[in-house]
């Protein structure tokens, strides 16, 4: 590999838009839990339409990121970035001055099928700008960790803001952002689309939508109402639509999802992996912050500076683990050794106590985003990189839906095995002096026991809040250990699966670092270095 194939400073600029969105779109999925009570007081939603203000951002994401990814071959990458960029902050804008439950509603989807355009953009871009492998490494390392950043940050930046300001603003930090990104990527990004792309297939969008959107909706209203049949429907619907792109996809001469894909097993792997530490890493994140705020009794700023340490852990699993012992280890070996690290961390977090658990779940929070960041940023490095160039948007987009599942399966499976555990406690060991409704609304949920508290004598109180805390605690234990399994489990698939991977090339000696590209005064150099990638740009 010759110097003269190695990212330079404009490239590295670049990234530093991408992990920008990156960081916007993780911002926005956390910040809108610190508006929830005032937009409830100005607009007045009934329950099912609040839920739709919270939800349909993540299913409209979910259900567009393949088709997306693929426009994004067809018209340019950098394009749809654009565009999507514009649009996500026009939509932000609208949301911050909506007047109705029914226009908040309208934009957060828009807001979702924005945010779509702008994930695998950004990913598939990077496999453009970064030819160099162990480069392309550390970028996409540096990308993952925008993730848990600003899921850190949005905690903390909507506390403070909503101090001074109404809700709207935790839509309006969006508007500036998205505007250095269409001023910026112009300058700092390349162009590339698919020179032989075909006709952007429209009836392959909607039957993908039609598969996703009412799997992921059937699966989060499991995790957030029990069992019904109305979600139960959904899934079936989503399950029995997937067969129909399917075969549509085999039947197509430029079919949006290439199934042939999957018969590599580093791909399949990859993308069961990576479903997998999602549905450990988000799953997951339910317990923690409702024992940080309603079993320590942390008010959800403190408990948002408490989570910002694993930010930082992510950022070096990513960023700096991860590229070092991939050279050494292997992929399948790495992405082992982060899913064991995830395990430690999580079996920390199952030592939590009811009085004492502060260190136990921030330094458990630590490791355990440090091993899913390693697990997570090669995972996307093998999904794009084992995909062709032309097909590099389709493939993120394939990663980012089995993110969206994976989150949306932790957050169903854990929450409901959490649930049993937490309703079996309170029946079986009844806190004594307790009236029968107060512990039939206790059983709910840790925050209805809370409530249900403070109606109740001192005595009768404190008997209360103490069994449901210990209840929810015992809850926290089980599903870490579930946890723990399902990464162990997941580790030794992952090295069985990825044993023949190539083991990645060192640089070569004399090759220039990072640091030498970085100040290199002639760095575009991303749409010259192979004859493929110049013949896609149309910059």
């Amino acid at each position: 590999m010759t110097p003269a194939q190695r990212a330079g400073k404009r490239e590295w600029w670049g990234l530093a838009v991408l992990v920008l969105v990156t960081l916007i779109i993780s911002m926005d999925m956390t910040v809108l839990s610190y508006a929830l009570p005032r937009i409830s007081e100005t607009l007045q939603p009934s329950s099912s339409q609040l839920l739709w203000i919270t939800d349909i951002y993540a299913f409209v994401l979910a259900g567009l990121l393949i088709p997306m990814g693929t426009l994004g071959d067809r018209i340019g990458r950098r394009k749809l970035l654009i565009i999507g960029a514009a649009a996500f902050g026009i939509a932000s804008a609208v949301s911050a001055y909506a007047g109705s439950a029914e226009m908040l509603i309208a934009s957060r989807a828009l807001m979702g099928a924005a945010g779509a355009t702008l994930m695998p953009s950004t990913m598939s871009l990077i496999r453009t700008m970064f030819q160099d492998e162990q480069q392309r490494r550390a970028a996409i390392g540096l990308w993952s960790a925008g993730f848990s950043a600003g899921g850190a940050i949005g905690l903390l930046l909507g506390g403070v803001l909503l101090q001074t300001f109404n809700w709207g603003v935790v839509f309006l930090i969006n508007v500036p952002i998205m505007l250095v990104l269409v001023v910026a990527s112009p300058l700092l990004l390349p162009e590339y689309r698919n020179p032989q792309a075909g006709r952007f297939d429209i009836v392959s969008s909607i039957l993908l939508f039609a598969s996703v959107l009412p799997a992921v909706w059937g699966i989060k209203e499991f995790a957030e109402q029990g069992f019904g049949w109305q979600p139960l429907a959904a899934v079936v619907v989503g399950l029995l639509f997937l067969p129909l792109f399917i075969v549509r996809q085999r039947g197509l001469d430029d079919p949006m999802v290439d199934v042939r894909l999957f018969g590599k097993a580093a791909f399949s792997a990859a993308l069961f992996t990576n479903v997998l530490a999602n549905f450990a890493l988000v799953g997951f994140m339910f317990f923690t912050a409702q024992y940080l705020q309603l079993v320590l009794g942390l008010d959800p700023f403190v408990a948002g500076l408490w989570s910002l340490p694993q930010a930082f852990t992510a950022a070096i699993g990513a960023a700096v683990l991860a590229p070092v012992l991939t050279p050494k280890l292997r992929h399948g070996g790495a992405i082992a050794v982060g899913l064991v690290i995830g395990t430690c961390g999580f079996l920390l977090m199952s030592q939590v106590g009811v009085e004492n658990g502060l260190f136990q779940v921030v330094a458990g929070q630590m490791l355990a985003t440090m091993g899913m960041a390693m697990a997570l940023t090669l995972t996307a490095e093998l999904v794009v990189t084992t995909a062709p160039q032309e097909r590099a948007g389709a493939a993120a987009g394939l990663s980012e839906t089995g993110s969206q599942f994976g989150s949306a399966l932790g957050v169903a499976v854990l929450g409901s095995v959490g649930a049993f555990v937490y309703r079996s406690q309170l029946t079986d060991t009844p806190p004594a002096g307790v009236p029968a409704a107060a512990l039939d609304t206790a059983r709910e949920t840790l925050g209805a026991a809370i409530e249900a508290a403070k109606g109740l004598s001192e005595g009768a109180g404190n008997a209360l809040r103490l069994a449901a805390k210990t209840a929810f605690t015992d809850e926290l234990h089980v599903a870490a250990y579930t946890v723990s399994g399902v990464l162990l489990l997941t580790a030794v698939v992952a090295v069985a699966l990825l044993r023949r991977v190539p083991r990645p090339t060192p640089p070569p000696q004399g090759a220039p670092d990072e640091a030498a590209d970085a100040a290199d005064p002639d760095p575009v150099r991303s749409e010259e270095n192979s004859g493929q990638q110049k013949a896609g740009s149309t910059a």
